[in-house]
């Protein structure tokens, strides 16, 4: 077994990143979305009071991603910081302004309130682009040039994108009226501003990584992966179609743009995982070289096994209990 656990490890960063990009990918989301209108003090609380019981908790998995990155792959660790430690320090100020903004708008008089709120969307839309940004300089192995930095700019605007759209999308699950209809107009044009982003990034990230390009483009593998494409493809026609009913009867099937949003998460994932496994960093090194010593790794895998499973469960039980439309946010 320990000479899988690198890999294995690297597994467990990669389902924590994930859910992460899905989970706070929706309130960062919603921040983005927030109505900035004087008159929109009631629709501002809606959004507010749809992932109040879960945006704190979502960032436990970007804590869980970097503390198994710390204490898994140190070296990897030690080079992300120091290529990103400014734009990791912007998104932290981001993070940190959502969450000063989050508790002092629920003290704040009501004529305070829309001050609060701007801090929360500036917050949200900051974190989103950065996030991007580090993740366009990763996947190229924090490669120079010109090229590489309008890579990792549209990957910036590219997950900010697909935040919104993944927000939008909860949104429409989680409200009814008014709210919901305009939630799903802006989910539709952020669906599909994600879609062109997705295609964007498709292509040219091939263009600028020969290695990447290789994997994908070769023959067989450009046949054998053409399902890919293909069903992201048909995931966004689905949630299109479907924004351009609402609303539906009886709210019939309010959860299938979140879904799609998340398969298309999902599927996009899976295949950076294909293009980069096994490196932890990008061209420059493997899971099996930047890992700890085998004795260190199957120690942290105990608490990982324990951990981890229970982070699954909590994150499970809190959207059980909270499951459903959201009513009116009050403060006690």
């Amino acid at each position: 077994m320990e000479a899988y656990l690198p890999e294995i490890f690297l597994g467990l960063v990669g389902l924590a990143v994930f859910v992460y990009a899905v989970l706070d990918g929706f309130d960062l989301g919603v921040g983005i979305l927030l109505p900035m209108h004087t008159d929109d003090l009631a629709h501002r609380d809606q959004f507010i009071a749809s992932i109040g019981p879960f945006w704190d908790a979502n960032e436990t998995w970007l804590v869980l991603a970097v503390g198994l990155l710390f204490i898994a792959f140190p070296e990897a660790h030690n080079t992300v910081l120091r290529e990103l430690y400014l734009v990791a320090t912007l998104m932290l100020i981001g993070i940190i302004m959502r969450g000063v903004a989050f508790d002092f708008r629920a003290k704040a008089i009501t004529t305070h309130r829309l001050a609060w709120d701007r801090v929360f969307k500036i917050g949200s839309i900051i974190t989103a682009l950065t996030q991007g940004y580090m993740l366009g300089r990763y996947v190229l192995g924090f490669a120079d040039g010109l090229a590489a930095q309008l890579f990792s700019i549209l990957s910036a605007f590219c997950v900010m994108g697909a935040y919104t759209f993944i927000g939008g999308a909860w949104l429409v699950m989680k409200t009814e009226g008014d709210i919901q209809k305009r939630s799903a107009v802006i989910t539709r044009k952020a669906a599909w501003a994600t879609a062109i982003g997705v295609a964007a990034v498709s292509i040219v990230n091939p263009l600028i990584s020969a290695e990447v390009a290789e994997r994908w483009v070769s023959f067989p593998a450009v046949i054998l992966l053409l399902p890919i494409p293909l069903l992201v493809t048909a995931v966004f026609v689905v949630v299109d179609r479907y924004l351009v009913g609402m609303p539906h009867h009886k709210d019939f099937g309010c959860w299938i743009p979140f879904v799609g949003a998340a398969m298309i998460f999902l599927m996009a994932f899976c295949g950076l995982a294909y293009s980069y496994f096994p490196y932890i960093i990008p061209g420059q090194l493997t899971a099996a070289e930047a890992a700890s010593a085998p004795e260190s790794l199957m120690f942290i895998l105990v608490g990982a096994l324990v951990v981890v499973p229970v982070i699954l469960l909590y994150t499970f039980f809190s959207y059980r209990v909270f499951w459903g439309k959201v009513g009116e946010l009050k403060y006690y």
